[in-house]
C-alpha cells in the first residue's frame, strides 16, 4: 500500500534541498522578490517539499537577508510549479509567503 506522499497529487515530507531544486529556486529568485517587494542580499535554499500534478510543485523555504544589511531570522517559504517537459517545463512562482521564522514549517498553501 502507497503511502500518502507516494500518492499522485500527496506531498512528499520535508527535505534538504537537491541541486535541481536550488537551481530552479536561484532561476526565480527576481520573481520571488518581486512578489516580496524585497531585494535579497542573502538567498540560500534550504528545505522542500514536493508534490507532482500535472507538472511538479516545490515548496521550498529559503533563508534570507535584506538587502540593507539587517541579520534577521528570515525566510521565504515559496511555491514553485514546474510545468511537464512536453509542457515546455516553463517554472511559474505561485506563491510566496514573507516574512517567516527559520522554524515555521513548510505547509502547503
Amino acid at each position: 500500500m502507497a503511502t500518502e506522499a507516494a500518492k499522485l497529487g500527496g506531498w512528499s515530507t520535508v527535505k534538504p534541498v537537491t541541486k535541481e531544486v536550488k537551481e530552479i529556486c536561484i532561476k526565480e529568485k527576481p520573481e520571488i522578490e518581486k512578489k516580496t517587494a524585497t531585494n535579497f542580499k542573502d538567498y540560500i535554499p534550504l528545505l522542500y517539499r514536493s508534490q507532482t500534478v500535472n507538472g511538479k510543485n516545490y515548496l521550498v523555504k529559503v533563508d534570507v537577508c535584506q538587502e540593507n544589511g539587517t541579520l534577521e531570522d528570515k525566510c521565504v517559504h515559496a511555491m514553485i510549479h514546474q510545468a511537464l517537459p512536453c509542457n515546455g517545463g516553463k517554472l511559474t512562482v505561485k506563491g510566496v509567503q514573507y516574512p517567516k521564522n527559520i522554524m515555521d514549517p513548510l505547509v502547503p498553501f
